[in-house]
């Protein structure tokens, strides 16, 4: 898996808000939400005329460690959409 301060350095990159993106040559509808003042992040995106689906919490703990929270998928699919999406 990628290292993690790299997969959150491309995460940090992406705008918060919906947006439209390209990953893999396929379109997806993303929504990056940030709440308690940054601390917990969310991304989900789906795929637009497809079934595949992106969705995982991402979360700053007080010794500056990240932690993350995909759900019902493994982290590997998590990373390698965050690194190879382009967003709009």
């Amino acid at each position: 898996m990628t290292d993690l301060a790299a997969f959150v350095a491309a995460f940090d990159r992406l705008p918060a808000g919906g947006y439209g993106g390209t990953y893999r040559g396929k379109r997806y509808r993303v929504t990056k939400t940030v709440m308690v003042t940054g601390r917990s992040q969310k991304l989900e995106a789906e795929e637009l005329g497809g079934n595949d689906y992106i969705s995982f919490n991402l979360y700053r703990l007080a010794g500056g460690e990240s932690l993350l929270k995909p759900c019902e998928m493994p982290a590997e699919k998590v990373v390698d959409f965050v690194m190879g999406l382009e967003a709009d």
